[in-house]
């Protein structure tokens, strides 16, 4: 079996020159309009958000400016057949940091899930008091921490700490989420994928060549089933679901959802690099993760 392909896995050289993909499709008409987003927040007085404030290196504080300012101005194409769904794609959120990922919101009190190998490859790499900074489809900025992290799913669970929108620290309580399907997608059901693919080729002959890739892009494919004889909770290689969406490095933790419904249907993770197949952790591994971890959830929803 083909092991996952990650960003740190493949990335041979420091990206220090890599930058992001030029700000150049899907404008908006009016890009002053506030982005989407829930008010019920009280906002505070106006913080610029600082390299004191977020702790990154300069490089990476200028490239979350740069995402926010991104997302802010340009729009997702929306395929036709998910119209209708097309708020689910509010939940989606991605990393600061060059090493990046996608994640997606859960719960409205701002639970986000992620794969564990966007915040670490390993047990010792991981360590559970960093905290990362990702950035809603809105613009709206987010600090979280992690309170739980599975290899062996390849899931980990993050909690917002604290969010900032247009300069200002705000006090929201509720965050744009998707529902979380309560069954498996039928084999060749229609999926939708929105993520992060990274702003560096890591598959050219020299280091630093961009992709020129929007910093969050939707596509469309088909759930295709599980890899035969792969335990569904067991994604610490690769991802034991299928699915054919297009993805590239950066989509790692990005939701897949279904067309007819908008719900999670499972997270993308990796590919295998035999046959090119898209790999994904399963919705079982997710909702079995999720029952386990409960006590998290429920503790936050209690401001906590």
């Amino acid at each position: 079996m083909s092991q996952r392909q990650t960003r740190s896995q493949t990335k041979a050289v420091d990206a220090t020159n890599a930058s992001l993909p030029d700000i150049k499709s899907h404008a908006l008409s009016n890009p002053t309009l506030e982005p989407p987003i829930d008010h019920h927040g009280i906002s505070k007085e106006p913080i610029a958000l600082t390299r004191a404030i977020t702790g990154l290196k300069t490089k990476d504080h200028k490239l979350l400016l740069r995402k926010q300012t991104w997302l802010q101005k340009f729009s997702l194409e929306i395929p036709p057949q998910f119209a209708k769904n097309a708020e689910a794609l509010n939940a989606a959120l991605v990393f600061a940091q060059e090493e990046a990922g996608t994640a997606v919101c859960i719960a409205p009190t701002g639970i986000l899930l992620t794969c564990s190998h966007c915040i670490a490859e390993s047990i010792d790499e991981y360590n559970k008091s960093k905290h990362s900074w990702l950035v809603f489809r809105s613009g709206v900025v987010v600090k979280v921490t992690c309170v739980v992290w599975d290899n062996r799913r390849d899931l980990a669970l993050l909690r917002v700490v604290t969010s900032y929108r247009e300069g200002r620290a705000t006090g929201l309580t509720h965050f744009p989420f998707v529902t979380i399907s309560p069954t498996a997608p039928v084999l060749n059901s229609r999926l939708v994928c929105v993520g992060h693919p990274g702003s560096e080729d890591l598959e050219a002959s020299l280091p630093g060549v961009r992709t020129n890739y929007d910093v969050l892009h939707v596509s469309t494919g088909h759930f295709r089933g599980y890899a035969e004889g792969q335990d569904p909770q067991d994604n610490s290689e690769i991802g034991a679901l299928m699915h054919d969406c297009w993805t590239y490095w950066g989509h790692s933790g990005a939701p897949l959802l279904d067309v007819k419904t908008g719900k999670l249907a499972g997270l993308h993770s990796s590919w295998d690099d035999e046959t090119g197949m898209r790999r994904g952790v399963p919705l079982e591994a997710i909702l079995e993760f999720l029952e386990q971890n409960k006590n998290h959830v429920a503790l936050h929803n209690q401001g906590n």
